[in-house]
């Protein structure tokens, strides 16, 4: 990192303005988003994002402008070191271009703790002549002599001492900044990340699964610890795209070929209706309430909507449809409360029968969910632990149901 992008990262995270950070120092908007960038990358963290199309800061933002403050005092020093202040104060757009690297004030540490070029150059694995070159245009850069070279081996001038203060307070500045990064790095590369369809709520199979997974993955006390997130099929797919989780449960696959996958569980497509509905038939259910489902980008979606054009092609309440209600908690009460009826696989819809009434359909259509994951081991140990998580999960529903209908009969 150099020391301007980090002068602008200080500046963008107090502001929240990419745009407003590139006027007041005379740059590109596309050279303060690239400083923002790589240090999202140093710092293994995310520091910013858009919403509706303003740049928000985020909590860890917060924290890395706290860690940055001191860096931002030590380079208006700098500033007056080098000449660059006015009456209004330092000169911003000359502290945003400041070239010098972070690895280059910390060689330039090593050789004033040595007193010695020779030594320095030893203990940092460089040739004597590179670290010669990138001292002197640091002095260049500077606009005086850091050092004066004596045959005993090199010491600081008053210069020399003025600029170690300032960049020692850089440098451990950043070095507290950089481990907290690096800690947060190797509790990432120990994760392994699952991201699921959103479930029904935490009687559905989908939470069930994760429960169970994440029961017996810490009784084998597993090396990786697990992380869950729940997300739409679609952002499942860019999140496994990314690199951004390990292992995706959802209802296609569509998309995802250059990744391993397996058959989770099959089942088929039922009508989920309000508990005090009266209609009979599947057409007459269409025709009778507003439909809400997921985004024809999902498999449930996409197969439901054709499902229900075939079915009532003239209805007179689609103005009231909701064809990409991604969450399916909000689905439920939808149909529950408000009057909507919607498409469920039946694995997901029976255990919240209680809140809604379940339709067959006039004909039988299968579904399937899966789960695709990426080439990490420990990604492909926790398919099967889901695998035979879901198994035992639907086989417990159909022993319950078998034994409800045996009973009413």
């Amino acid at each position: 990192m150099h020391l301007g992008a980090l002068f602008i990262i200080g500046h963008v995270l107090t502001s929240a303005s990419v745009r407003e950070t590139a006027r007041r120092f005379q740059l590109s908007p596309s050279t303060v988003s690239a400083a923002i960038r790589n240090a999202e990358t140093e710092l293994a963290m995310k520091l910013t994002e858009r919403a509706s199309g303003e740049l928000v800061t985020l909590i860890a933002g917060g924290g890395v402008l706290e860690g940055l403050e001191p860096i931002t005092v030590a380079i208006g020093e700098l500033c007056q070191f080098a000449g660059q202040v006015g009456a209004s104060g330092i000169n911003e757009a000359w502290a945003a271009r400041i070239p010098v690297k972070i690895v280059a004030i910390e060689r330039f540490l090593e050789v004033a703790d040595q007193g010695s070029i020779n030594r320095a150059a030893r203990r940092l694995h460089l040739g004597q002549p590179q670290l010669s070159l990138q001292l002197a245009n640091l002095e260049k850069f500077l606009g005086c002599r850091l050092f004066e070279r004596q045959a005993q081996g090199s010491i600081l001038t008053e210069e020399g001492r003025r600029a170690y203060q300032i960049f020692m307070a850089i440098s451990q500045a950043w070095n507290d900044l950089k481990s907290a990064a690096d800690e947060r790095y190797r509790r990432t590369a120990r994760s392994l990340r699952i991201g699921s369809i959103i479930p029904t709520g935490s009687e559905s199979w989908v939470a069930r699964c994760l429960g169970l997974l994440v029961s017996e993955w810490n009784a084998r006390r597993s090396n990786n610890a697990i992380s869950l997130v729940s997300m739409t099929a679609d952002d499942l797919r860019e999140a496994l795209k990314s690199g951004r989780i390990d292992v995706a449960i959802l209802d296609s696959v569509f998309g995802l070929e250059d990744f391993r996958h397996r058959e989770l569980l099959q089942t088929d497509m039922v009508v989920i209706a309000p508990p005090h509905s009266t209609e009979t038939t599947v057409a007459d259910l269409v025709a009778g309430h507003a439909i809400c489902m997921p985004s024809p980008r999902t498999g449930l979606g996409h197969a439901a909507m054709a499902f229900s054009a075939e079915r009532a092609p003239d209805r007179r309440l689609r103005s009231r449809d909701i064809t990409a209600a991604d969450s399916l908690p909000v689905i439920v009460d939808l149909v529950a409360n408000h009057g909507y009826v919607s498409f469920l696989g039946r694995v997901s819809a029976m255990p919240i029968a209680g809140k809604v009434r379940i339709v067959d359909l006039d004909e039988h259509l299968p579904m399937s969910y899966h789960v695709a994951f990426n080439h990490r081991k420990a990604a492909a140990d926790a398919c099967a632990v889901i695998i035979a998580a879901a198994a035992r999960i639907t086989s417990e529903a159909a022993a319950n149901t078998d034994a409800v209908r045996e009973s009413a009969a």
